[in-house]
């Protein structure tokens, strides 16, 4: 179980201790249970919904999306800062890029994407609550953190040394696939045609955002990975909102 446990820890902010440093093989094999801390996250958020019934609807779609950033600790929230910042930065070069994605100070860029991207996952929010849609709620979060391992299965580490790239080379690669596919099952389980179109709109974010990385820096980082979660999430609700 000592992976699952590194999962949480690294994507939750839940009082997660490990007695030391994992293995790299152990950090490899954490990432098999990112789609499944997505999924506990979706139940909090599906509970916390259900309990909030009756509650005025600008007030329970701002809890859930307080909620939902906090049970995360704002770490993808911080990479989607950080590469705003690096893509409009780097003027197309890829070593300035990367560089300007270390700079832990956020720009004016960074700062209107998380503006925009928080304030239509709100109204998105807003809007599933008004149709009675809180299944998905379940979903969205399994479907960004899936989309993590199967950016870590097709796509180069392009920083050498530490987390990432451990996570990288200990991947184990079939067994992930496995896992992508039974992700999309359970979604579809728990949420049917909602789920399919779901699935859809992410793996078409996915492919848009993984070649758009691949075209500026030849890969991935710790901080477009988290941006790709927060996007893809972000397009997903929208989209079933407006399905």
């Amino acid at each position: 179980m000592l992976p699952l446990w590194i999962a949480l820890q690294f994507l939750s902010s839940l009082p997660i201790r490990l007695p030391g440093m994992p293995e790299p093989e152990q950090l490899g094999r954490s990432l098999l249970f990112y789609p499944l801390v997505g999924l506990l996250f979706g139940v909090i958020l599906w509970a916390l919904s259900l309990a909030l019934a009756g509650a005025p609807l600008l007030l329970h779609a701002a809890l859930l999306l307080t909620v939902w950033v906090l049970l995360s600790g704002a770490l993808h929230l911080d990479g989607l800062a950080d590469s705003a910042d690096a893509w409009l930065g780097g003027f197309g070069d890829r070593e300035r890029t990367l560089t300007i994605m270390k700079d832990p100070r956020s720009g004016p860029i960074a700062v209107v994407t998380l503006v925009l991207v928080l304030l239509l996952k709100f109204a998105a929010l807003l809007a599933l609550i008004e149709q009675g849609h809180g299944l998905v709620l379940i979903i969205v979060p399994v479907l960004g953190r899936a989309a993590l391992l199967g950016l870590f299965l097709t796509t180069p580490y392009v920083r050498a040394g530490g987390l990432g790239q451990a996570l990288a080379d200990h991947l184990p690669r079939r067994a992930g696939w496995w896992v992508l596919g039974f992700s999309a099952l359970v979604c579809v389980l728990i949420a049917g045609f909602s789920a399919v179109v779901a699935v859809v709109i992410s793996v078409g974010v996915f492919v848009w955002l993984r070649r758009v990385m691949m075209r500026r820096l030849g890969g991935t980082t710790g901080d477009t990975a988290g941006a790709l979660l927060e996007l893809l999430e972000m397009v997903v609700l929208v989209g079933l909102a407006l399905a």
